[in-house]
C-alpha cells in the first residue's frame, strides 16, 4: 500500500494507493500498444501496375544482345514499380483491458517509488505562467526535470503550457508512455483516489 502526500492549496492529507510492482515485460507492451496505435501508417508505393510507363516492348527479344525484357515498369528499373512495397494500413492491434490498466498503474508505482508522484489538490494558479513558475520552485520543480502535468484545472493548464520543461494535459488523457517519458508526475489528487483509469494511445 503506498501512501502518497497531497499537497496544495486544499492539500495536507495522505492518499492511500494499491499498486502493482513493476514489471517491466508489462511496461514494455503497454508502451509498445501505444506507439502502434499512434503510427499513422500512411507510406504508400506504386506497383508496377499502377507507375505511369507504356506497356509496349522494350525491344526485340532475339538479336540485340541485351537480356530479354518486357515493359519498362517493372521493379529492376529505375521509375518502375516497387515489389511488396508498403501501403496505407493501420499499425494499432487489441490488447486487454486488464493489461492496459496494468501497464498504467505500474507506471504511476514506478513514479511513487522514485519518489516523483506529487498529487495536489487546489494548484491555486491564475493561468499565469510566471505564477505556475513560482509554484513548481516552491515545490521542488526548478527546470532541471521534464515534468508530466495531469489536471482539469484549466487555468493551471493554460499556466504550465509555455513552459519549456513540462507536458500538460487532462487526467482522461493519462497513460503509462508520457508517465514513463517524463522525470516528475503532477497530478490531481482527485485522479488517484477513486481508481487509476484513462489510459488512451
Amino acid at each position: 500500500m503506498a501512501q502518497i502526500n497531497v499537497i496544495g492549496k486544499n492539500g495536507g492529507r495522505t492518499i492511500d494507493l494499491e499498486l502493482p510492482e513493476v514489471n517491466s515485460g508489462v511496461l514494455h507492451d503497454v508502451v509498445t500498444w501505444q506507439l502502434a496505435s499512434r503510427r499513422r501508417g500512411t507510406a504508400s508505393t506504386k506497383t508496377r501496375a499502377q507507375v505511369s510507363a507504356t506497356g509496349k516492348k522494350m525491344f526485340s527479344q532475339k538479336g540485340t544482345g541485351n537480356a530479354r525484357h518486357g515493359d519498362r515498369s517493372v521493379p529492376t528499373f529505375v521509375g518502375g514499380g516497387v515489389a511488396f512495397g508498403p501501403k496505407p494500413r493501420s499499425y494499432g492491434y487489441t490488447l486487454p483491458r486488464k493489461v492496459r490498466q496494468l501497464g498504467l498503474a505500474m507506471a504511476l508505482a514506478a513514479r511513487q517509488d522514485e519518489g516523483k508522484l506529487v498529487a495536489v489538490d487546489g494548484f491555486d494558479v491564475d493561468g499565469k505562467t510566471k505564477n505556475f513558475v513560482s509554484w513548481a520552485a516552491q515545490n521542488g520543480m526548478d527546470g532541471t526535470e521534464r515534468v508530466l502535468i495531469v489536471t482539469d484545472d484549466a487555468q493551471t493548464r493554460q499556466a504550465a503550457r509555455n513552459v519549456a520543461w513540462a507536458t500538460v494535459m487532462p487526467v482522461a488523457g493519462l497513460n503509462a508512455y508520457d508517465i514513463l517519458r517524463h522525470d516528475r508526475l503532477v497530478i490531481d489528487a482527485i485522479a488517484l483516489e477513486p481508481a487509476q483509469e484513462g489510459e488512451e494511445a
